[in-house]
């Protein structure tokens, strides 16, 4: 795969020149972006994958879906449905996508939807609950025909789009100037003592423009696994012996760097984001006696896998400094 990226280098100048293109036709107003009565905030990234958006999706909703009327909308990447969808508590990842089903699952008071045209998305959510005070859009960084009134840009801390190359060498979707449309820019997946010096190292890095604000956060990992009946202290692992590791991420690198630093052992059967699992890898699975997974692949696995045996790892970002300020920023505008 790494070689063939390299013999794809002659293609990154063209994928650049048609994407900063793009972007200035939008810029100049050539491309029409629509704005709205509610406020819109999007969240995204500038490479493909691994940035933490859903995490950033959730710390949103607890932090907002106490104090108003809020609806998240994602594209719901490899569906199997077409258009417009509200997503329930008892929907199918395979019909909504597996990362809003998370969210509809732990926000079950929160409208979910899924729809890979984001306007009609958002009209069909304001149509559907009138008195919609926001809209959280995943995953929406590049979707540029809808103009959304706050953006947040994740980047992670291991692969910073300032050190970053245009697809389809690099991972960059567009060009690094994109990060000026951003509001907000947060590096993710921090370690969690990241020093003063080292952030400042990255805001020189970066190179903020305007009224732009940075900020630093890192995934704290729960102490109990879960299922949909159970708990499980993780120490328990310890007890039970090696265990099955499943993980369909982008970059499942920090959960196994965590759990070698439990000193826990275990299988690792890493499959692509967002893996459908076929039969064949059910009967396997179905095998092992305890396997523990991510929260984004329990809500593809569950159905299909004993319950029993079958645990996830919650996580939350958390902020490693100026918390509060982040949130007075989001409620100020939201």
């Amino acid at each position: 795969m790494k070689l063939l990226r390299l013999i794809l280098f002659p293609i990154v100048p063209i994928y650049y020149i048609i994407t900063w293109l793009r972007n200035k036709m939008y810029d100049l107003n050539i491309f029409k972006s629509k704005a709205y009565r509610i406020p819109i905030l999007a969240v995204g990234n500038l490479s493909v994958g691994g940035t933490g958006k859903s995490p950033m999706i959730e710390y949103l909703l607890r932090l907002l879906k106490n104090e108003m009327e809020i609806a998240t909308l994602s594209r719901g990447y490899k569906r199997e449905t077409k258009g417009f969808q509200l997503v329930n508590t008892t929907s199918l990842a395979k019909d909504v996508g597996d990362e809003p089903l998370q969210f509809k699952q732990k926000f079950p008071n929160v409208m979910v939807a899924v729809d890979a045209d984001r306007r009609n998305g958002i009209a069909n959510l304001m149509k559907e609950n009138p008195n919609l005070k926001g809209i959280l859009l995943d995953d929406a960084y590049q979707h540029r025909k809808v103009k959304a009134g706050f953006y947040i840009l994740l980047t992670a801390y291991y692969d910073l789009y300032t050190n970053d190359i245009m697809l389809p060498t690099g991972n960059l979707r567009e060009p690094r100037q994109g990060a000026e449309r951003a509001n907000v820019i947060v590096v993710t997946k921090c370690p969690q003592n990241l020093s003063i010096e080292d952030q400042n190292g990255i805001r020189n890095q970066m190179k903020l423009i305007g009224n732009q604000s940075l900020f630093f956060s890192t995934i704290e990992y729960a102490s109990n696994l879960r299922n949909d009946e159970h708990q499980l202290k993780i120490e328990e692992l310890k007890r039970k012996g090696r265990f099955t590791l499943v993980t369909g991420i982008a970059n499942p690198t920090p959960l196994l760097e965590y759990y070698d630093s439990l000193g826990l052992s275990y299988e690792h059967l890493n499959y692509p984001d967002h893996y459908h699992f076929t039969k064949t890898d059910l009967e396997e699975l179905n095998s092992k006696e305890t396997i523990v997974t991510t929260e984004k692949d329990y809500v593809r696995l569950a159905s299909s896998l004993k319950q029993d045996c079958l645990w996830y790892q919650p996580i939350e970002i958390r902020f490693i400094s100026e918390e509060d300020k982040f949130n007075q920023l989001i409620k100020e505008i939201m």
